[in-house]
């Protein structure tokens, strides 16, 4: 265990630096900040004092040096922009992008699973084919389609939701979340919905096909053979077995929904990291887009890590094949 932890940690180190060196190529080739500081009118004398001030006149490995340190600090210098700390507009925003995620993820994962066993038990039936065309729908459409869709029917037409912003929320010291307040609830809603819909398809399908393939192998045969009920079949032996691999996805999904949240964020105007990276984006903020780019590296990897974890505390064959290759 200790050896498979530690390989893991590795990994996702080696993973890391290869990020970071990708976020920090951004600040040698994708616009100069001395230039977005100072202006264009800027005297050589200027510019060459704020090269030195910045440490951009030392040599290339050194800058990339510095710059690790400072992303392990979680220090990216000040945002181009807004001329604020890269770290604070982060954590500002974070919060807003994070339960907005997890809302969605739960969502996803509560409706989804049951979709998945019940088209699976119960193939063939109309409610089993309507859960599968409208995890068609789900795939096929595009996030922001689904948003402009909901926004119309649900606070335009009929006006039961808001369509913008995040609501009343309540600070808990530098944390601030709107999952306490009626309001916040109420605007989450629709964007967690859009959020949530991609994920919920996808994890239905899943649960869906790997059900039916568990439902095939012996060990099911056998346990019909014994006379076990159909409950303690399905829910004691085969879902159990299909939660394993579904598992894996289910953890990944949630980097992925903190990750690609910016077309929701941006249809909602929620004022998560989704947001900002978009307008980090327009203006070349490259001190954003770099501690953006990193921070939702980490974000995976520590999914990643966890759900490895997860994975081999579940899998007894990995255990076993862990302690014969030991």
């Amino acid at each position: 265990m200790l050896a498979f932890v530690l390989r893991r940690l590795l990994q996702a180190v080696i993973v890391m630096i290869a990020v970071a060196f990708i976020a920090f190529m951004l600040f040698q080739y994708v616009g100069d900040p001395v230039v977005f500081l100072l202006g264009q009118d800027a005297k050589p004398d200027q510019i060459a004092q704020l090269r030195t001030d910045l440490g951009l006149d030392q040599p290339f490995f050194v800058q990339f040096w510095h710059f690790l340190v400072n992303a392990a600090q979680g220090e990216f210098g000040l945002s181009l922009r807004q001329g604020a700390k890269v770290s604070r507009l982060i954590g500002e925003r974070f919060p807003a992008t994070l339960e907005l995620s997890l809302v969605a993820a739960v969502a996803a994962v509560v409706i989804g699973i049951p979709m998945g066993v019940y088209a699976a038990l119960r193939r063939g039936t109309f409610i089993s084919q309507v859960f599968l065309t409208i995890s068609l729908l789900g795939v096929s459409l595009p996030t922001f389609l689904i948003g402009i869709l909901l926004i119309l029917v649900f606070a335009v037409l009929l006006g039961w939701f808001p369509s913008f912003g995040r609501g009343s929320v309540v600070s808990l010291g530098w944390w601030n979340t709107g999952l306490l307040t009626a309001d916040g609830w109420h605007h989450i809603v629709l964007p967690a919905v859009t959020l949530a819909i991609f994920q919920l398809t996808l994890i239905m399908r899943l649960v869906r096909s790997e059900m039916l393939e568990v439902l095939r192998t012996d060990y099911i045969k056998f346990a019909r053979a014994r006379g076990l009920p159909d409950r303690a079949i399905h829910f004691g032996h085969a879902l159990k077995n299909t939660l394993v691999p579904v598992m894996t996805i289910i953890g990944l999904q949630v980097g992925t929904l903190i990750a690609f949240s910016i077309i929701t964020e941006t249809v909602f105007q929620w004022p998560g990291m989704g947001l900002l990276f978009i307008q980090s984006v327009t203006f070349a903020d490259i001190p954003v887009m770099a501690a953006y780019l990193c921070l939702i590296a980490l974000i995976f990897v520590v999914i990643n890590l966890v759900v490895d974890l997860l994975y081999f505390a579940v899998d007894p064959r990995l255990r076993v094949g862990g302690a014969g290759g030991h």
